[in-house]
């Protein structure tokens, strides 16, 4: 019976690879009127499910907790830091983690998959479509979303008139890597 197991996976050749949370990356980038934010996250957990070299889903949780800013230093860094983590942004001490849930993922070309998920973010799941490239046994890509459909409305232009140089833009960028464990 331990045979046949073992043949008929060989033969689909799917598994579910644990991502190497510590070999992953995931940067996020803030911009508005006069300049740009950056940082890192640090994944929690996450897996691929991947067939005959195809990505047919995977999931994702990142520890919101773990958020950071690299472009300050000191005293600007912490108050950055403190706000992104408090109610005006990601309210970090009720929503701990955020997730992604791959859909699907269609092989575009070579190693490029387009990706269709959905993202989750302070209790609040919106569909997000991105592009994943596979390359030395990663998966990278950049994920955009409108941090407003998440309830993270604060300096945005929609929401508040007369921001000026104050105003923050709605999109925020995340750049990513992942390395799955053999």
């Amino acid at each position: 019976m331990k045979t046949l197991l073992v043949g008929l996976m060989m033969i689909s050749s799917a598994f579910a690879a644990e991502i190497d949370v510590a070999s992953s990356s995931l940067k996020w980038t803030g911009k508005k009127v006069t300049g740009e934010h950056f940082g890192k996250i640090a994944f929690s957990k996450g897996n691929l499910d991947i067939k005959d070299g195809k990505i047919m889903a995977g999931e994702f949780t990142v520890d919101m907790t773990s958020i950071g800013c690299d472009d300050l230093e000191g005293e600007w860094k912490d108050k950055l830091v403190g706000h992104l983590k408090n109610d005006d942004f990601f309210s970090v001490d009720k929503f701990k983690t955020s997730t992604l849930k791959i859909k699907s993922a269609t092989q575009a070309k070579g190693d490029i998959f387009n990706v269709v998920a959905d993202l989750t973010i302070k209790d609040k799941t919106h569909p997000v479509k991105f592009d994943m490239t596979k390359k030395d046994g990663k998966f990278a890509g950049k994920l955009v979303f409108d941090r407003t459909k998440y309830d993270i409305k604060y300096g945005s232009g929609k929401f508040f008139a007369d921001l000026g140089d104050k105003m923050i833009n709605d999109e925020v960028a995340l750049d990513f890597t992942v390395a799955v464990k053999n």
